[in-house]
């Protein structure tokens, strides 16, 4: 008799996802996490003093927002199992150190109000440029939840309109091209350039322009969602899913090893020696730099395509600090969800990522702050408060030192850097945890080399080819009933709520009506 219809390898919230739907609809679900935690990017921990809960990767969720998992509450994850959002006015901030700002409402109105002290005409075109953004949404939002169309295809359709052929340009151009094109004030252009830099990349990468209409067109239309107790809580919510239909999570458990029984995926080796066994099928949040090494039946060609996928190079950095007082900031009492503390110049920020794609560390320090006790005061106790910061550092140091060594000092800097905008920093903290690229990879094999989407995000490692046109469909060639699930696949990394695709695909082979499934 078999362990579990179906094993999960890894708890991060995509492969919880899949296994919700699927233990939804009537299959024995086992989760297998190797970490002490469950959730991958998805945690909430006592990073730094007792009472203080950090986010240790995602602290805000704005792609689920559209997920019909959410949209919809296919598994009553909020109706039923008690997970709850706030969606404050304001998602984005930027912040300069001669105290001007510019906030992103999720009210075009607003915003407009906002970028019109900067220029009238601006403020005129980013109303034009919101309402392109709500029409491609739709569209747009359509394709992120589900198994992606093959790019032959995609292109073909889009070819045959107006409208699709500017999709595709904007698809095509970068961030910078893009803000050139519409904006005339660099404080604008730097503002709306930054959203690049989310991605991990410069907004001079091509191929980024479409991203500032989707994060535009996402924020207006659903907000920033701050979960309430943490990130973890949707994390919570998935396992009691699971649980609730009979599924089991484990913590501690490290996969070594995918065993097929000669047709299909037939179970796992733990390294402490145990093996478990499924009857239906593997799940597993592989990277495709270690998937020829955990699957040993792997085809030589997928594994060799697998491990050529291309990695960011700009990997990221973070600090969450337990403060005895909010920050507040020289600019005033601002109130966002994500503040980027800007450089003096749009082309300083330009330049940061061209010194990360050489290696070395941006002459501009790029941090970005949450301060989300400001929404869920939950999070600390009464009176006090925390930051998540983060930044843009390379992988291997060219100084040689070693990060575990050096990281503090980095973390410094950082804290240093927004004593520049904040004035009671760094006086008001009482401790910090900081991670860097290789805390990272050690904390989930899917942000290998540091790289958060788990593989870079670009347009021939995106869609149906992501990460390879073997694997962009989530199923491994030559190995039957192995189903992929990570940052890595379609749509890529972030909050999506993507391992519902992977449901998808499961249950069409396992002839389950996918649209019927739910709590």
């Amino acid at each position: 008799m078999s362990d579990a219809d179906i094993i999960i390898i890894g708890s991060g919230h995509n492969g919880l996802v899949a296994g919700a739907y699927l233990a939804c609809a009537g299959k024995s679900v086992l989760v297998l996490e190797r970490n002490e935690w469950h959730g991958g990017g998805v945690v909430s921990r006592e990073l730094t003093k007792p009472g203080f809960t950090h986010d240790q990767h995602s602290m805000s969720h704005i792609f689920i927002q559209g997920n019909p998992l959410l949209l919809n509450d296919d598994l009553g994850l909020k109706s039923k199992y008690g997970l709850q959002y706030v969606f404050p006015d304001v998602p984005m901030m930027s912040v300069w150190e001669d105290g001007s700002t510019l906030p992103l409402h999720r009210d075009p109105a607003k915003s407009a109000a906002a970028i019109a002290r900067f220029s009238e005409k601006d403020a005129a075109t980013f109303l034009k440029m919101s309402e392109q953004a709500a029409q491609w949404l739709p569209m747009i939002q359509a394709g992120l939840y589900s198994p992606p169309m093959p790019v032959g295809a995609q292109t073909a359709m889009m070819d045959q309109s107006a409208e699709g052929q500017e999709i595709m340009r904007t698809m095509g151009v970068s961030t910078f091209d893009l803000m050139e094109e519409l904006f005339e004030h660099d404080k604008v252009k730097a503002h709306f350039g930054r959203v690049a830099g989310e991605n991990l990349v410069s907004p001079d990468e091509k191929a980024t322009g479409i991203g500032a209409y989707v994060f535009l067109g996402f924020l207006e239309k659903f907000g920033f969602g701050v979960p309430v107790g943490g990130s973890g809580s949707l994390t919570n919510t998935l396992i009691a899913c699971i649980e609730d239909h009979g599924g089991t999570v484990r913590a501690g458990c490290e996969v070594r090893e995918v065993f097929t029984d000669g047709a299909k995926a037939a179970g796992v080796v733990l390294d402490n020696g145990e093996r478990l066994t499924c009857a239906d099928g593997i799940i597993g949040a592989l990277h495709p730099h270690i998937l020829p090494d955990i699957v040993p039946s792997l085809p030589a060609e997928v594994g060799r395509k697998a491990k050529r996928t291309h990695i960011t190079d700009a990997a990221c950095f973070t600090v969450h600090a337990a403060l005895d007082a909010p920050l507040k900031f020289k600019a005033g009492d601002l109130s966002a969800v994500m503040y980027e503390l800007m450089p003096a110049e749009y082309e300083d920020m330009r330049r940061a990522f061209d010194e990360l794609r050489y290696g070395n560390f941006s002459s501009t320090p790029l941090v970005g702050v949450g301060q989300l006790t400001q929404h869920d005061p939950s999070r600390a106790p009464d009176g006090k408060a925390i930051f998540h910061a983060w930044d843009y550092v390379p992988y291997k140091r060219k100084d040689g030192r070693d990060w575990d060594e050096a990281k503090g000092e980095f973390a410094e800097k950082m804290i240093r850097r927004m004593g520049d905008f904040i004035e009671n920093v760094p006086d008001v903290v009482l401790d910090y945890h900081c991670d860097s690229p290789v805390d990272m990879e050690r904390t989930s094999p899917s942000f290998f080399r540091g790289d958060l989407h788990g593989i870079a995000t670009t347009t021939y490692q995106s869609g149906s080819h992501r990460p390879t046109p073997d694997l962009g469909q989530y199923r491994v060639p030559g190995v039957d009933r192995l189903y992929l699930v990570g940052p890595f696949q379609h749509p890529g990394g972030g909050v999506f709520g993507a391992g519902r695709a992977t449901a998808m695909v499961m249950a069409e082979d396992l002839g389950i009506d996918f649209d019927e499934i739910s709590a």
